[in-house]
């Protein structure tokens, strides 16, 4: 029988390595959580927030969509929560989506080029006379704040970062982390020259994340920057902002790049409204339009567009080829992962639309587009 002086040496012992063990599990998730309080991004002071509160859309103290909207609708007859834990629908691919390695461009390029990679979920490169413009990318595993939590990527990036060519821009939506990245944004910092064009007080966060202030523009709703032969236009969304507990401290847009001869229209995130035909009539028509497809529901209708609406707001727009953006890569909703582009394609085919459904990383050359031949339905 031991001894009560050994006994209780060894219950301190114990306690000394629990405590041990302790201390590392906080140090590896302090490790781990390093990044957190700087993905979250910067809050807006200075010159910053008196541009912002001199905005149209700003009222008091927050950015405003011109509607009353809501991000979250009553749904009396739905448990979200159960649904998302026990609902029955196919959320991810049952085999792995296939990836395409985008094409060259041409080697001389026209003052009439126009083509666009897709690179997953709202990330693509428009290329346009000449000029490259990359918008709303997003390379990291998770669009989270953190690298162990939150939604996490349904395939790879299909080229590196540091396989991007040269590109003259780069355009972000929005400031919800499936469109704006901090790791991804500090490569291409680092990799890049090209100046991030944004819109009001998005820069703060840049600004944070070692953004030189000479590469970031920021703009309102109608402002438009030019970079070369382009002009990229801030126009109105129907949507809303933040990436911690405070809403709505940036605003947030679509966005038209325009050349000498032809003309793209990008949705970022927003519900179905009336300022697309606003657009259409003042900036259309449009060569191509990108249009947000997923992550809608019933009970955030104001927010997110229905695939049918999809549709609706591309005939808005005047809108020649429809390439669907914001579904396959991140599930951000309750329904099935093919879904969306199955709606899609659907309408698409009801109302005589022009339809271009890439595999990401497939380049698509707008007056020539590939053929829409259904190759999610097999890994649905």
């Amino acid at each position: 029988m031991e001894a009560p002086a050994e006994q209780a040496a060894q219950r301190a012992l114990a306690r000394r390595l629990r405590g041990a063990a302790g201390l590392a599990a906080l140090a590896g998730l302090a490790w781990v959580a390093r990044d957190v309080p700087a993905a979250l991004g910067g809050r807006l002071s200075g010159a910053r927030a008196e541009r912002a509160a001199r905005s149209p859309q700003f009222r008091d103290g927050a950015f405003r969509n011109r509607a009353s909207t809501r991000t979250m609708a009553g749904s009396p007859d739905r448990n979200l929560v159960r649904e998302l834990i026990f609902g029955k629908q196919k959320r991810r691919p049952t085999a792995a989506v296939p990836l395409v390695r985008p094409a060259d461009p041409p080697a001389a390029a026209t003052d009439r080029e126009l083509g666009v990679v897709w690179y997953g979920h709202a990330s693509a490169l428009i290329e346009i006379e000449g000029h490259r413009v990359l918008v709303d990318p997003v390379w990291s595993d998770r669009c989270s704040p953190s690298a162990l939590l939150g939604p996490r990527r349904l395939h790879e990036p299909p080229v590196g970062l540091h396989e991007l060519p040269t590109v003259d821009a780069v355009v972000i939506s929005h400031d919800h982390y499936d469109h704006l990245d901090m790791a991804t944004v500090r490569a291409l910092t680092a990799g890049q020259s090209a100046p991030f064009v944004v819109p009001l007080g998005v820069g703060a966060h840049l600004e944070r994340w070692g953004v030189p202030e000479d590469r970031i523009v920021e703009l309102d709703w109608a402002e438009s920057h030019r970079i070369g032969g382009l002009t990229i236009t801030a126009t109105a969304a129907q949507h809303f902002s933040g990436r911690g507990l405070r809403r709505d401290g940036t605003l947030w847009s679509s966005w038209v790049v325009a050349g000498a001869h032809r003309r793209v229209f990008y949705t970022g995130d927003s519900g179905y409204f009336d300022g697309y035909a606003e657009i259409g009539a003042e900036h259309g028509p449009f060569d191509v339009t990108l249009i947000q497809i997923g992550a809608y529901d019933r009970a955030w209708p104001s927010i997110h567009m229905f695939p049918e609406e999809a549709v609706a707001a591309h005939l808005d727009l005047h809108g020649g080829l429809l390439l669907p953006v914001h579904w396959a890569t991140f599930n951000l909703a309750l329904h099935d992962w093919s879904e969306p582009v199955d709606r899609l394609w659907a309408e698409a085919k009801a109302r005589d639309v022009r339809l271009a459904v890439p595999r990401p990383g497939e380049r698509v050359v707008v007056d020539d587009p590939p053929a829409v031949d259904g190759w999610w339905q097999s890994i649905a």
